[in-house]
């Protein structure tokens, strides 16, 4: 058997070490590259015909998910095994929406042992199927349920609270009505379930700030983490200067 050329995006020393062992121990034989953070791992990629590649989720640059979309959408065919300690749900959530028909992947988490997280990069990049991680499955179920997953706009409602932003802001940078923005925010609210939450009494009023508590359960469930959300504020700054030069 024709030995595998692999590329390992992983900006974590150990991790490149840990994955570079595994894969020393193929049948096979792999001749193995790294990529230390996603940019690098997609002008790799690129020169391959056809990419097999293990990628951490969180690094620098570009995330996984960030890769593996530039990356597919120029080569389908590359099958990519995610690693990472993460299930999160918005990072299951983004990938259920680029994956091409047809694509082979693997989802597996890094707390597996040796021999399970060998037996998913083989199932993916040798015997070309899929292999999600149990683990994963039940987050997937969760993001394909109509009354628990967020709708692209619904998403775009929580992050804009995490960060802080009052309706009026909303309103200007989704170019949307206040009403239009409580739209999407009681939306967001239902689907996290806070309809079923809230209370009031005579002695408190309303048990619950929506906002703050939308932010807690998303943070819960996997929808935001801290590392996605500083890309995020990054974003935000750069909107935020424009949005003060419009108004001079």
């Amino acid at each position: 058997m024709e030995s595998l050329q692999v590329l390992i995006a992983e900006d974590n020393p150990k991790d490149f070490e840990f994955l570079e062992q595994l894969l020393a121990s193929f049948e096979s034989g792999c001749r193995i590259e790294r990529a230390h953070n996603g940019q690098v791992a997609l002008e790799m990629a690129l020169r391959f015909e056809a990419p097999l590649i293990i990628s951490d989720i969180q690094m620098p640059e570009l995330n996984g998910i960030e890769f593996a979309r530039s990356l597919w959408q120029q080569k389908p065919a590359a099958r990519i095994v995610f690693w990472s300690q993460y299930k999160d749900e918005m990072y299951v959530r983004a990938l259920s929406k680029i994956v091409p028909p047809e694509t082979v992947y693997g989802y597996i988490l890094k707390s597996n042992t040796k021999e399970r997280i060998a037996s998913a990069i083989r199932t993916v990049l040798i015997d070309e199927q899929c292999w999600i991680d149990p683990e994963v499955r039940k987050v997937q179920g969760r993001t394909g349920h109509s009354q628990t997953a967020l709708s692209d706009i619904e998403f775009e409602a929580l992050l804009d609270i995490s960060l802080g932003l009052t309706d009026n802001l909303i309103a200007q940078r989704r170019y949307l009505s206040r009403r239009g923005v409580q739209s999407r925010l009681n939306s967001l609210y239902n689907k996290l379930g806070l309809d079923l939450e809230q209370f009031n009494s005579e002695k408190i009023g309303d048990a619950f700030n929506l906002r703050n508590r939308a932010v807690a359960v998303a943070f819960r469930r996997g929808l935001l983490n801290a590392f996605e959300l500083e890309h995020e504020e990054e974003e935000f700054q750069e909107w935020l200067k424009q949005f003060k030069k419009g108004r001079r």
